[in-house]
C-alpha cells in the first residue's frame, strides 16, 4: 500500500459483473489516477442480469451493461482480463491474486465476484448466468412442463414468464407461502397471483432428489416434468478468498458503509458483502440495486472522500406473474420492540405493507403502485427515518405524505 495520505498505486477489481464495472467507473470518475486491473471470471462483458428471468423467453441477447451505462472498460482499466478466474487471495509485501492464469499483484483490492446459485441437485437446471439462460430457453416450448423447486424471486419470474409462454407450470415451495424467507408474512398475498398465471403452486412440499425429471418429495411422491428447475437460492461467491479475509456465516463479508474490510487494503461490494448503512444496519448486497449504487461510496472511501450523509435506501424490484413488486428499506422482524406492520390496500389492487418501528417507517413491500414506491424512496433517504401519523397512513386513499408527522 502507499504511504499514508495517497492513493494506492494498483487496484485490482475482481469480478466482471455489474459491480466490478461500476467500481472502475466510480474510482476514475472520483479522480483515481492509477493503475486499474479489471479481473472477470466469465468470457464475455458485463451483462444485465435481470432480464435472465424476468424476460427469458422474450429477450434474447442480453443488454451490455459497459454500452447502456457509457463505460468503456479499454478505457477504465490499464489491463481488462476476462475469462480469468480469480483461485485465491494472500498478503506479501504486496497483495497477491492468484488466478488460473498466474499471480496479479496489487496494492487494494477490490472483491466483487458476485454469487453463485445454490445447486442441491446436479439433474435440475439453474439460472444464474447467460450460459444457464440460454440452456433453459432451448428446452422450454409451449406444451412442456416446468417444474420449479422454490417460490422465491427467481422460481416466480421463470414460473410466470413460462406459463405466458405455454408451459405447464408446477411449483414446489417448502414454506406455506410464497417469498417467506424474503418478506416474511407480506408474501403470503402474493399466492393468489399463481393461480390467476395459470400456474400451480404447492406449498409445504420438501424435494429430497431429483432424477432424470422426476422431482422425488419427502413423503414418498414424485412429480414428473419435462424441465426441472431449482430456484433455491444463491450464495456470495467468497469461497476463493481462504483465510485472507474473514467471512460471515452466510459466506458474506462484512464491510463499513465505504465497502471496507476487516482487512487493510481489501474492500468488497455487491453480491459479496454485507453493507453498513445509514438507517438501515448491516444490509446484504445480493440485488441490482446495490451492485449499480454501491461502487461511488466504496470509491470515495478508498480515494480517502467523505461519504455522503444520506444515501438511498436498500430497494428489490421482481416482475412476477404479471405483477412489479418492490422492496425498499428493511422489513421488521416479529420479535423485533415496536415492531408493526401496516396495510395500505387502495381499490385499484395495488397495495404497500409498511414496516414500522413503533411509529418510525422504516421500509415498505409495496405491489402495483409506482407513486407509492416513489414516496417510500423519498422518505427513506432523509437524514432521519420519518415518524408517521399511523391512522392516517391507515387510510389508502390518503397520499402517504400527508400522514407524515412534522
Amino acid at each position: 500500500m502507499s504511504s499514508a495520505g495517497q492513493h494506492p498505486a494498483r487496484v485490482v477489481v475482481v469480478g466482471g459483473g455489474l459491480a466490478g464495472l461500476r467500481t472502475l467507473a466510480e474510482l476514475r470518475d472520483q479522480g483515481y489516477g492509477g493503475e486499474l486491473v479489471w479481473i472477470g471470471a466469465e468470457t464475455v462483458p458485463p451483462y444485465d442480469r435481470p432480464p435472465l428471468s424476468k424476460e427469458l423467453l422474450s429477450r434474447l441477447e442480453p443488454l451490455d451493461l459497459a454500452e447502456d451505462l457509457g463505460h468503456d472498460p479499454a478505457a477504465l482499466a490499464d489491463a481488462v482480463h476476462l475469462g480469468r478466474s480469480a483461485t485465491g487471495l494472500r498478503r506479501e509485501a504486496d497483495w497477491v491474486v492468484e488466478t488460473d492464469a498466474g499471480d496479479v499483484l496489487a496494492d487494494a483490492v477490490v472483491v466483487a465476484t458476485g454469487s453463485a446459485p445454490v445447486r442441491p441437485w446436479p439433474a435440475a437446471s439453474a439460472l444464474h448466468d447467460l450460459a444457464d439462460a440460454e440452456r433453459l430457453r432451448e428446452r422450454l416450448r409451449p406444451g412442456r412442463h416446468l417444474v420449479v423447486v422454490g417460490a422465491g424471486w427467481i422460481g416466480a419470474e421463470v414460473a410466470g414468464v413460462a406459463a405466458a409462454a405455454g408451459c405447464r407450470v408446477t411449483v414446489l415451495e417448502a414454506g406455506s407461502w410464497p417469498l417467506w424467507r424474503q418478506l416474511g408474512d407480506a408474501g403470503r398475498r402474493t399466492r393468489a397471483w399463481y393461480a390467476e398465471a395459470g400456474v400451480e403452486l404447492r406449498t409445504d412440499v420438501v424435494v429430497t432428489s431429483v432424477e432424470d425429471g422426476t422431482v422425488v418429495l419427502d413423503d414418498g411422491s414424485t412429480v414428473a416434468g419435462d424441465v426441472v428447475l431449482a430456484a433455491v437460492g444463491v450464495r456470495p461467491r467468497t469461497g476463493w478468498l481462504g483465510d485472507a479475509v474473514p467471512l460471515l456465516p452466510t459466506g458474506h463479508v462484512a464491510t463499513s458503509r465505504g465497502g471496507r474490510t476487516a482487512v487493510p487494503g481489501v474492500w468488497a461490494v455487491g453480491d459479496v458483502a454485507t453493507r453498513d448503512t445509514v438507517h438501515f444496519g448491516a444490509v446484504p448486497g445480493g440485488h441490482w440495486f446495490s451492485a449499480l449504487r454501491d461502487p461511488a461510496l466504496l470509491a470515495a472511501d478508498l480515494l480517502g472522500l467523505p461519504l455522503p450523509a444520506v444515501e438511498p435506501a436498500p430497494e428489490v424490484f421482481s416482475d412476477q406473474l404479471g405483477h412489479h413488486l418492490e422492496v425498499v428499506g428493511r422489513l421488521v422482524a416479529d420479535d423485533e420492540p415496536g415492531a408493526a406492520r401496516l396495510l395500505r390496500a387502495p381499490r385499484d389492487g395495488g397495495w404497500s405493507e409498511l414496516q414500522l418501528v413503533g411509529d418510525v417507517l422504516v421500509g415498505a413491500v409495496v405491489a402495483d403502485w409506482p407513486r407509492e414506491v416513489s414516496m417510500v424512496r423519498k422518505l427513506l433517504r432523509g437524514e432521519s427515518l420519518p415518524r408517521l401519523d399511523t391512522t392516517r397512513a391507515a387510510d389508502p386513499t390518503a397520499p402517504l405524505r400527508s400522514a407524515v408527522l412534522p
